[in-house]
């Protein structure tokens, strides 16, 4: 039951808010569209009074003062379970660092290391029974809050009421702050030549009757746009992108052959554009829910025809995946490619697919010249995190083909390999191949 007058004795300002943090506290932000976009954005105003406050994030919007000025590195420290742009720019200032995890297991494990003293989102407005929605992002926020000493949402009318696990009673919830931002939105990428030839050679062996999890980006929307042909296809996803709208409106989703949540939409967190939340706004088709559940590889693997589709940077010729750093420099994150890609293979007729170019332009070291690289390599770049092993690694695909590793043995995987490389550069990676024997 609502009682206004409760509810407004937990209105507070963010002045106040800034007030209950201590030093040496450990304070957990909402993902990317949960996050408290007011608090944050005047957070640095009390660092003069506090010292080696940790801010757990994951993929932050804003460039928020607190870590984009290296001058409040003593009083915060940016934890985050995936980089933004804005963090992979900033590393170097010294205020942030990476919490390697499987988006299934973050809060978890991050809970066993630590329990947070102060949780941080949104919310959308109280409804008539008392229940606010945590509306973009159920991936740790609710684990965080069940555990939490204070939980404090920013009570915003734009954020998306959704359903699943984002609802929420306004009793567990110890203080509000009334606000009014727009969510921040994703700008729909259009995909290139390169994406729909990668788009098209993953479409091709996606069934009919196929629940499908996609990402951001050209080759995701590529894959999106060559689906649409697709029949009875259905959702379980991490992440609800606008390309899975788009699916949605053509009539190539309709959810109705799913094995586990028929006729249901089950992602972990929504972001993109405003198309997108107004589609999922009050929508009873779609349920975001915890990702120790969504991303759960055994969870997973009860869908039937499962397709798990990531993207990589550079995968090395025995099948190893680097999708989250450039040697030893963290520009994104594991998030869930290791869970879905794993998953995927559980289910029964199921396909992960490592999506990438086959080449990408960099700055020689030695020369400074822009150069062509591989990104089939015989071996990832020195200090490069690899997310995804070779062990748990499906299809491949280049603009150039895919081509199923499942099975193969090292040298199968190095002529494999190679035949979806750039043909500039094939020749050359045979010769590495044998000189370093690895197969």
């Amino acid at each position: 039951m609502f009682v206004k007058s409760e509810y407004q004795k937990k209105l507070v300002h963010v002045k106040d808010v800034l007030s209950m943090i201590n030093s040496g506290d450990h304070v957990v932000s909402g993902l990317a569209g949960a996050e408290p976009k007011a608090i944050l954005s005047e957070l640095h105003t009390a660092a003069d009074s506090l010292r080696d406050v940790s801010i757990i994030t994951c993929l932050p919007m804003g460039n928020y003062e607190f870590f984009g000025n290296p001058q409040y590195k003593d009083s915060f420290l940016m934890e985050g379970w995936f980089y933004s742009g804005f963090m992979r720019k900033l590393h170097a200032n010294k205020n942030i660092t990476f919490i390697p995890n499987h988006l299934h297991f973050a809060s978890t494990k991050r809970l066993d290391y630590k329990v947070p003293r102060i949780y941080m989102g949104n919310c959308s407005p109280v409804d008539a029974h008392g229940y606010v929605s945590l509306g973009l992002s159920a991936v740790y926020e609710k684990d965080m809050i069940e555990k939490a000493d204070l939980v404090i949402l920013e009570v915003n009318p734009n954020v998306p009421r959704t359903f699943g696990d984002t609802l929420l009673h306004y009793s567990k919830v110890d203080y509000f702050v009334e606000a009014d931002y727009q969510m921040p939105e994703l700008p729909v990428t259009e995909p290139n030549e390169k994406d729909k030839l990668i788009g098209k050679h993953i479409a091709e062996l996606i069934e009919d009757g196929s629940t499908i999890q996609l990402g951001i980006g050209g080759i995701p929307n590529a894959v999106a746009q060559a689906l649409k042909t697709k029949k009875n296809l259905g959702i379980h996803t991490e992440m609800f992108t606008d390309g899975m709208v788009d699916l949605v409106e053509c009539g190539a989703v309709n959810n109705s052959m799913k094995t586990i949540h028929p006729e249901k939409m089950i992602a972990a967190f929504a972001l993109g554009s405003k198309k997108l939340y107004d589609f999922i706004n009050d929508n009873p088709s779609v349920e975001i829910k915890k990702g120790t559940y969504v991303n759960d590889p055994y969870v997973i693997g009860q869908n039937h025809k499962m397709v798990s589709i990531n993207t990589s940077i550079e995968v090395d010729l025995t099948g190893q995946c680097c999708s989250e750093s450039i040697g030893v420099r963290q520009i994104s994150g594991t998030g869930g490619q290791a869970d879905t890609a794993i998953g995927a293979q559980l289910s029964e007729d199921g396909k992960s697919f490592i999506a990438l170019y086959s080449t990408a332009m960099i700055k020689d070291k030695t020369t400074g010249e822009i150069i062509e690289k591989s990104k089939i390599v015989p071996m990832l770049t020195p200090g490069a995190i690899v997310s995804l092993s070779r062990n748990d690694v499906d299809y491949v695909v280049t603009e150039y083909g895919a081509v199923s590793l499942r099975g193969t043995s090292v040298r199968e995987r190095v002529k494999r390999l190679i035949s979806i490389a750039h043909p500039k550069f094939r020749e050359e990676l045979q010769k590495e191949a044998d000189a370093l024997m690895i197969w």
